[in-house]
């Protein structure tokens, strides 16, 4: 199938033209402390013959024509400030290329030391991030094999993460995929993943973040800096791009999955002000044969905007915002000789929705700070009706979840550098949380279903926090901060340090080490659900944060310009995790359980240790490649106060990803590229099966003694993308065919009872997913 898309790729576009296509490369190069702008910076375009380049005005900004279209690394040079590479720039025919390029100012005195040039990729835009910090490439999302245009699917491939291939919930260094923040333009936003938190907290089947909107963005895998609150993983911290302020640009894109359209510029002709907007459609219909069974009636939608209002006096306003909207109908077999399994006669009929928008204002002072204020809402709304066939094949409530939740969110922080060796960062955020939650559930076949939450009302979350980034050396550099916050709902507050430390060693060597108390609060829901032991109201509402210490040490080594090695030990001990007191249950497993019922109390413990690594060649005449290597250990302790495997405790996970691309064309316009990923994984955790109960009850019982003492087989995942990019003098097409998991290796989800057979028998998901697509940008 590959070989015939491959030749069809060729036959299709093999196109002559006679002169080669040119276009615009255009930036702002920025102080990375106090984002002021830096004139007069030389900005060159390397192994370009004669040289390209430009230098910045007043302003920052800088403007580099009639650049043949291709891939670049440039090079950004100011006096007393350290040199920068912008690795792997990508410039196609039909739109202008726009950088925003941050410059670090060097403490030594000129003479001193040789200053090596730092490499965007491998820092975090946050200049106040010591280790565990990995700026992901925008253009990394829509070229490597296994990221489909999906940040959350590109972060599997880093270190210290593993995921499943049916679903893109981040496990982070052993932690559950809900222990993520996902933050947008400075504000936690709800999960941004369709059918999000359905079957795995946390996770879901593709993002709603399309990288049309995107700009490169920071992902902490541990030990963050203090302007982090509630979150106790890792932190996606999403920036949304800027629209092109000088001419209108647009893409339209047809495939297996559906159509996706996108249209940016100015408002009006030599206006400063732009916009940006991304539309969504996409069904699993046409997948239908290749999925698990209703999978086919998977419909999704998404919407993403943003308007930038620069002033002349005022500072810059922009308007920003996303939303989803998704459906899923799974009908019972009307023949009971047809039950199988249990779902076989429920029907499930799947409603979500979630949006966020806000107003954000950047204001610039003249004493090298700034003030950045957003102003924000966010909703999920979740109506989710089960219903089950009785022997007298009438339809029965079996459950149902009707979940609105509104935040309204006040985020401010002023920034300021007071020299080239501090600059500081204190900010608040207070968090508004209205809540209408309905849960029932019923407890055996034919029993009217029960309330496990009946709740309305309103709470908050109140946070501040202060960061400083200071120079002690020339080559030695301390990122030191506090962050508390208090949950009104129950009056527990949490003060939480942070501390990191990162020293030079040469030109090509550094070392790093980081501490932090981190801390989460729970799904709101498990704060109000109801006893059904007992029938008492709202057990869990003292609930305290679950909390988390990070130790984690670093070296990070350039082998040469163009290949990067970095490793990191860490260690993670987590405290005050809910658990119900002598039992094995701990919410650090907890997956999907949106029925719980049982009194918690936060006395349970975890701890994941491991090493990761990470070797990475930038692409250079035509290939890259990338290997990421993570060995852990994620074990916890219930309330029975027995150590024992995390449900996500996989011990390892290998990602090996490479790449080819071949100029072509009469005049190398053209770019023909392959890309695949190899991942291999250690399986999933599950508890021991009783057997004798599960054959009484029909369905399946798992020893709890045991919890998580088996693991799954091993997996190894292959993906594959393939494009073709033809660049005319306006527009640029491509053709693509990108395929998740190209084997068909199946994800292990457990067990479950064959009605038919009166046998126990695995469940696992083989998911297979293509996707060829046609994209035109003009």
């Amino acid at each position: 199938m590959i070989r015939t898309v491959l030749i069809f790729f060729l036959v299709f576009y093999t196109i002559q033209v006679f002169a080669q296509p040119t276009q615009t490369i255009r930036g702002t190069v920025i102080d990375d402390a106090s984002n002021a702008p830096i004139g007069f910076a030389t900005v060159v375009l390397l192994e370009t013959n004669p040289n390209l380049g430009a230098t910045t005005d007043t302003s920052g900004n800088f403007t580099i024509k009639n650049v043949p279209v291709g891939r670049y690394d440039l090079k950004v040079t100011f006096v007393g400030y350290e040199p920068a590479i912008i690795r792997e720039v990508t410039l196609i025919s039909a739109k202008q290329t726009f950088l925003s390029i941050q410059l670090r100012e060097n403490t030594a005195l000129l003479g001193e030391i040789v200053i090596k040039p730092r490499v965007n990729k491998e820092q975090a835009l946050n200049s106040m991030a010591t280790v565990s910090a990995q700026m992901l490439s925008v253009e990394e999302a829509k070229r490597y094999a296994g990221g489909f245009d999906d940040p959350a699917r590109l972060a599997s491939s880093m270190a210290g993460v593993a995921s499943n291939t049916s679903e893109n919930g981040i496990i982070v260094r052993g932690n559950a995929p809900k222990f993520l923040q996902w933050k947008m333009e400075g504000v936690e936003i709800p999960n941004p993943n369709h059918f999000g938190d359905l079957n795995s907290l946390g996770g879901g089947t593709i993002t709603a973040l399309s990288s049309q909107m995107l700009a490169n963005s920071d992902f902490f895998t541990g030990a963050f800096p203090a302007e982090y609150n509630n979150a106790l993983s890792g932190v996606f911290d999403i920036a949304m791009r800027t629209g092109n302020n000088e001419k209108r640009e647009h893409t339209f894109q047809l495939g297996f999955l559906g159509i996706d359209a996108s249209s940016e510029g100015p408002f009006k002709k030599g206006g400063r002000a732009s916009y940006l907007f991304n539309y969504r459609y996409s069904t699993f219909a046409l997948l239908a044969p290749l999925l698990p069974e209703n999978a086919g009636s998977i419909k999704y939608q998404d919407l993403s905007f943003k308007l930038n209002f620069p002033t002349k006096k005022a500072g810059i306003f922009s308007f920003w915002g996303i939303g989803m909207t998704d459906g899923a109908l799974a009908k019972a077999k009307t023949e009971s000789a047809d039950w199988k399994y249990f779902d076989d006669k429920e029907r499930n009929d799947i409603k979500q929705n979630m949006g966020a928008a806000g107003i954000s204002h950047k204001y610039f002072f003249k004493n090298n700070a700034y003030l950045k204020t957003t102003l924000a809402a966010t909703a999920t709304n979740t109506d989710w009706a089960t219903q089950e066939l009785n022997p007298e094949l009438k339809l029965l409530p079996k459950s149902s979840i009707n979940n609105t939740n509104w935040n309204f969110v006040l985020s401010s922080f002023i920034n300021k550098k007071f020299s080239a060796r501090h600059t500081n960062k204190t900010g608040i955020l207070l968090t508004g949380m209205m809540y209408n939650i309905l849960l029932k559930n019923a407890p055996a076949p034919g029993i009217a279903p029960q309330e496990i939450v009946h709740a309305n009302g309103f709470s908050s979350v109140i946070s501040g926090y202060s960061s400083s980034s200071v120079n002690l050396t020339d080559k030695l550099v301390m990122n030191i901060g506090v962050n508390a916050q208090v949950f009104t709902l129950n009056n527990h507050y949490t003060v939480e340090p942070r501390l990191g430390f990162r020293q030079q060693l040469n030109k090509k060597q550094s070392i790093g080490v980081a501490y932090g108390l981190h801390s989460r609060l729970e799904k709101l829901n498990y704060y109000f659900n109801n006893a059904l032991a007992t029938g008492e109201k709202a057990i869990n509402k003292n609930l305290d944060f679950t909390k988390a210490h990070h130790f984690v040490l670093s070296y990070d080594c350039n082998i040469t310009d163009l290949i990067h090695f970095k490793v990191e030990p860490y260690f993670q001990k987590l405290y005050n995790v809910p658990v119900i007191a002598d039992s094995s249950f701990s919410f650090i497993n907890l997956q999907n359980d949106l029925f719980f019922g049982e009194k918690l109390q936060n006395t349970g413990e975890g701890r994941n240790y491991g090493i990761d690594i990470t070797l990475e060649k930038y692409i250079s005449k035509g290939y890259y490649y990338l290997f990421t290597a993570s060995v852990y250990n994620s074990e916890y302790k219930g309330g029975d106060q027995v150590w024992r495997n995390s449900r996500f405790n996989r011990n390892y996970v290998f990602n090996f990803l490479i790449g080819k691309e071949w100029k072509m064309g009469k005049n190398d316009q053209n770019v023909l590229s392959l890309n695949t990923r190899f991942t291999y994984q250690g399986g999933n955790r599950y508890s021991p099966i009783n057997e004798a109960a599960s054959n009484l009850a029909k369905d399946i019982v798992y020893n709890e003694t045991n919890a998580f003492s088996l693991q799954a087989d091993p997996s190894l995942n292959v993906h594959f993308t393939a494009s073709y990019k033809v660049n005319k003098k306006k527009s640029s097409r491509e053709i693509a065919l990108k395929i998740l998991n190209v084997t068909g290796q199946p994800d292990f989800k457990g067990y479950r009872y064959n009605l038919i057979d009166n046998k126990i028998e695995q469940d696992v998901a083989s998911v297979l997913i293509p996707n060829l697509s046609y994209k035109i940008e003009f």
